[in-house]
């Protein structure tokens, strides 16, 4: 347990350039409630407390700790390690999968035995199907739960975790459930309504929290609760202050929308029904593409336009925002209430859809099933994460998807998994 905060501690250790930190990064990067990485009991100690299926932990990196030098011999990174292997609940002794068995490597796992403690031998750079074989070689090193994972690709984590995690306290059964909070960001060029959207949809709740300052001096943020759901808004009000000019305001409607991008799980792109898509309106929702939130585009002002035929202005967003194919729209008049009440189911299906996870069996069953002919062998697809969804596809070669291969994919995992109002990631290993 840890010392301060009576946490199981998880210690991840091997050789130099085994994927250490890599791992760490893994482990921390894909859960939910992360404290983040912070200074530890000794200076050169890297740590983070993660949430894992309920399980709370404290997991140690101590890369940090040892010279980035392969000749070490294996008792000094024990030696180096051992602070944090003493305080350990679980210890995660990380080995590069694609090297022959050293002795170095046997004589790290004798000493790591020694400890007594549940060890779990994890194979790194395990990144494709076939390389799972090899993996079961290091069975020799006498560590009985082994797992085939790939730290930069985030494979087989999960399998590993389950293992590791398993004797650890989860939250008690009587603890409240834990209310699911989604951060909105709601983002436009100025003059397009933000600020009076988010009165409306605050106002039409009970506000739980008062208005407080946000990240910026000019930025405030209601949570309120709506349906069980906590919704939290982030307004960009105040960015155009009196005696700016135009040009200076639009400068700054960008700033402050990628600031709040990066804090949102949702961004609701406000645009004008009085004056159609200009281009910045593209540029501003680009950013929240590029930082692949949610995205619904909330047409305001529709009691304004001056042709209400809502088809002719649905084709014109989708041929100013082409990229933009998969967020849908929603008609609304902010000052009057109009249509806003539509944005609360559609912001918690937006979220859902870039938490959804499908699991790689039926990925792989849903690729075999397309029958297609592309310019890449497509062996085998996993989803290494979420928020947004990414999946990895292995080709067996070095070659790339090409564009037009990509997008085919992606919107047929839309159709099959209905991965509505998020940006899609296609890697290839």
């Amino acid at each position: 347990m840890h010392p301060q905060r009576g946490l199981p501690v998880v210690a991840i250790v091997g050789r130099p350039n085994v994927g250490k930190s890599t791992l760490f990064n893994a482990i921390l990067g894909s859960r939910r409630a992360i404290v983040g990485d912070e200074p530890g009991i000794t200076r050169d100690r890297i740590h983070g407390e993660v949430e894992y299926r309920g399980r709370r932990f404290e997991v140690v990196d101590t890369g940090g700790m040892i010279p980035d030098d392969d000749a070490l011999i294996p008792s000094e990174i024990f030696k180096q390690a051992r602070v944090a292997l003493e305080q350990a609940s679980h210890v995660i002794f990380l080995i590069d999968g694609r090297t022959e068995i050293t002795a170095s490597d046997r004589e790290l796992a004798m000493l790591l035995r020694k400890l007594g403690k549940p060890i779990a031998l994890a194979v790194n750079k395990i990144d494709a199907p076939a390389r799972e074989v090899l993996a079961h070689e290091f069975h020799s090193l006498g560590i009985a739960d082994l797992y085939p994972v790939s730290a930069e690709h985030r494979l087989g984590i999960d399998l590993l975790l389950d293992h590791v995690t398993a004797a650890f306290p989860a939250a008690g059964e009587e603890a409240a459930p834990e209310i699911l909070n989604i951060k909105v960001a709601i983002i436009g060029r100025p003059n397009v309504g933000k600020s009076t959207l988010l009165n409306t949809l605050v106002g039409v709740e009970r506000a739980i929290v008062s208005p407080v300052a946000g990240t910026t001096r000019d930025a405030v943020d209601e949570s309120i609760e709506h349906d069980g759901v906590v919704y939290t808004f982030v307004d960009t009000a105040g960015i155009r202050r009196k005696g700016k000019t135009k040009r200076m305001a639009e400068k700054l409607s960008v700033v402050m929308a990628r600031r709040h991008i990066r804090l949102a799980n949702v961004a609701l792109v406000v645009l004008d029904a009085s004056e159609g898509v200009v281009a910045l309106d593209a540029t501003i929702a680009g950013y929240a593409c590029e930082e692949g939130r949610s995205i619904l585009l909330c047409v305001n002002k529709w009691d304004a336009a001056k042709d209400k035929n809502k088809r002719a202005f649905v084709r014109q967003v989708r041929d100013e925002l082409k990229f933009l194919g998969f967020a849908p729209i929603a008609f609304l008049s902010a000052k009057d209430g109009k249509g806003v009440g539509q944005l609360f189911p559609l912001i918690h299906n937006a979220w859902e859809a870039a938490s959804h996870r499908v699991s790689t069996g039926e990925l792989n069953r849903f690729i075999e099933t397309l029958g297609i002919e592309t310019d890449v062998k497509l062996r085998y697809i996993t989803q290494v994460s979420v928020r947004p969804p990414t999946f990895v596809v292995f080709t067996g070669g070095k070659e790339k998807l090409h564009f037009s291969t990509q997008r085919f994919l992606i919107n047929r995992l839309r159709e099959r998994f209905g991965f509505q109002a998020t940006p899609l990631v296609i890697k290839v290993a």
